[in-house]
C-alpha cells in the first residue's frame, strides 16, 4: 500500500514523486533558458508562491487553502495555456511551475488542514530531524 491512513504517501512512491519534482525543475529551467528570459526575473519571482502560506496567519484551514492553491500545477498550466495569447505570461508560467517542482523535490507537499507540517509526501516535522 502506498498511502498510509493519514493520507501521507510512503515509499517507493514518495521517492518516485521526489524524484519527478527534481526531473520537471531540471525541464523547467531549460525551458526558461530556451525562451531567453530574464534570470534575475526567475531568481526574484521564483518563491513567490509562498505568500501563499501567509493564509496560515488567519488559521490552518485557510492557511492550507490558501498554500495548495498555488502549489498545484493547475494554475501555471492556465497562465501557459494564455500565454499562446500573450506571450509575456510564459516566463512566469515557468517560474510558477518550477516553485513547485522545487517544492515537490525537496518534499514538500500539498498541506492538509490540521497543520502546516501534515502533507501528502510526509510529516515536516519528522524530516527534519
Amino acid at each position: 500500500m502506498a498511502v498510509k491512513s493519514d493520507g501521507v504517501v510512503v515509499q517507493p512512491v514518495r521517492a518516485i514523486l521526489r524524484l519527478e519534482g527534481a526531473l520537471l525543475l531540471g525541464a523547467l529551467i531549460v525551458a526558461y533558458w530556451s525562451i531567453r528570459a530574464n534570470w534575475l526575473v526567475f531568481i526574484v519571482l521564483l518563491l513567490a508562491p509562498d505568500l501563499a502560506m501567509l493564509g496560515y496567519l488567519r488559521n490552518t484551514k485557510v492557511g492550507a487553502w490558501c498554500y495548495n492553491a498555488f502549489h498545484t500545477l493547475v494554475g501555471p498550466l492556465l497562465l501557459g495555456a494564455l500565454s499562446v495569447r500573450f506571450h509575456n505570461l510564459v516566463a512566469l508560467a515557468i517560474i510558477w511551475a518550477a516553485h513547485i517542482a522545487m517544492d515537490r523535490a525537496l518534499g514538500y507537499g500539498l498541506k492538509y488542514e490540521d497543520s502546516f507540517g501534515h502533507t501528502h509526501l510526509g510529516t515536516l516535522d519528522r524530516d527534519r530531524r
